[in-house]
């Protein structure tokens, strides 16, 4: 990692500070996503691609990626910074979240060159959209499990099956894929082969998922004899499950080398109370009553050891004793903290609470309570909570497995 030059450093900042307060559009006239999974409407998706390239074109995504791939060759506290920009002035969510976060780190980490040459470009400026193809309709959180077939047949694999909850899949230009190649391996991981498929091809369709919300951004994708080339094969064949395990630790925070770029709108546990302030519970402000008070403080104190948690990460010394700990829980706090925090605004509200986006009575447009159904995706993409919880008994605290 090259030297950081806090001058340069400094004016990179004070530069990614004024452009994002000049060119950031909060208000587009439709409703944003919040996050990259409420991505249901090709207006969103239009204006969320354009977003994207544009902050890329800027200098303030993918900073820290190598220059010869598309990047911009700096340290990483060059995009930290600029990402801390987009946080200040509420930028809108970066639109290619799998691309940036898992796909892209990866092929970094472990691609070839073609790979890169081919993949990240595309991944930075959101020309090329990417999806995940883990999830199956039959197997649920046991990814091990997985049973979409790929079959080769001399330089393609042709495959069978189908994956749900894909993110954009109808979007999407490209998916990372967990397959099955051996149904006679001696387990079920080591019948498992990781692609770099396109989707754009014959054999492949999308079926858009409706949610609770009534909005849409997941989809089930089918394939039918659908022919990817065998050169989209990342690692072995039957190696897929370690490729998806590294995939996973970038899925869920506990490795670095992420493009920067906020993929969830950051949630303001202050902002609670500025709704305390102004809702009413008989007759009087929820402010003035001593019991919500003292849960709001409570929530504040959480979100605040939240915020120190993510610092305390990247101190050595406070980690030594167990590493893993807290990369390991970030997951599983966050989500739940955002589900927990959403579910309390709702419930001040009273009444109001049942009114949703568009209602002429909803509380903030309905803001917290699409907040709050919309917060359980993350809850259970990554590994569900009750995931999150075993692997941190297993792999922080030693225990054995049930």
């Amino acid at each position: 990692m090259g030297k950081v030059n806090q001058h340069e450093l400094d004016e990179f900042a004070k530069d990614a500070d004024a452009w994002f307060a000049q060119n950031v559009n909060t208000d587009p006239g439709f409703m944003l996503p919040l996050t990259f999974m409420e991505v249901g409407t090709d207006q969103q998706f239009e204006f969320l691609r354009d977003w994207q390239s544009k902050v890329y074109e800027a200098g303030y995504l993918g900073a820290a990626w190598p220059s010869q791939y598309g990047g911009g060759g700096l340290v990483p506290a060059f995009q930290k910074v600029a990402t801390d920009a987009m946080r200040r002035h509420n930028a809108p969510i970066m639109l290619n979240a799998i691309g940036l976060n898992w796909t892209g780190p990866l092929l970094l980490e472990i691609g070839t060159d073609a790979h890169k040459e081919k993949y990240i470009k595309g991944i930075l400026s959101a020309e090329d959209i990417w999806c995940q193809g883990f999830s199956e309709p039959e197997n649920g959180s046991d990814l091990g499990n997985a049973q979409l077939r790929a079959k080769r047949t001399g330089d393609q694999y042709i495959l069978n099956g189908s994956k749900i909850w894909t993110t954009l899949g109808n979007y999407a230009k490209y998916m990372i894929l967990l397959a099955r190649t051996n149904t006679d391996a001696p387990n079920k991981y080591a019948g498992l082969s990781f692609f770099l498929a396109p989707m754009k091809i014959e054999g492949v369709e999308t079926h858009p998922i409706r949610k609770l919300t009534g909005e849409y951004g997941f989809t089930q994708t089918f394939f039918t004899d659908a022919h990817i080339p065998a050169e989209g094969l990342m690692g072995e064949e039957g190696g897929g499950w370690l490729v998806a395990m590294k995939t996973l630790e970038y899925e869920r925070g506990t490795r670095d080398g992420l493009a920067g770029g906020c993929m969830i709108t950051p949630l303001d546990a202050f902002a609670v109370i500025e709704l305390a302030k102004t809702l009413e519970r008989n007759g009087a402000p929820v402010m003035d009553d001593p019991a919500m008070r003292d849960k709001l403080v409570e929530f504040i104190i959480e979100a605040q050891s939240l915020n120190l948690c993510k610092e305390r990460a990247h101190i050595a010394p406070l980690n030594e004793e167990r590493p893993m700990g807290l990369p390991l829980s970030s997951k599983l706090m966050g989500t739940e903290f955002a589900r927990r925090i959403n579910e309390f605004a709702i419930t001040m509200q009273g009444t109001r609470a049942g009114y949703y986006v568009g209602d002429p009575g909803a509380v903030d447009d309905g803001l917290w309570t699409r907040g709050y159904l919309n917060a359980f995706s993350a809850t259970i993409g990554g590994g569900t909570s009750e995931i999150q919880h075993n692997i941190i008994a297993e792999h922080v605290l030693g225990l054995p497995k049930r």
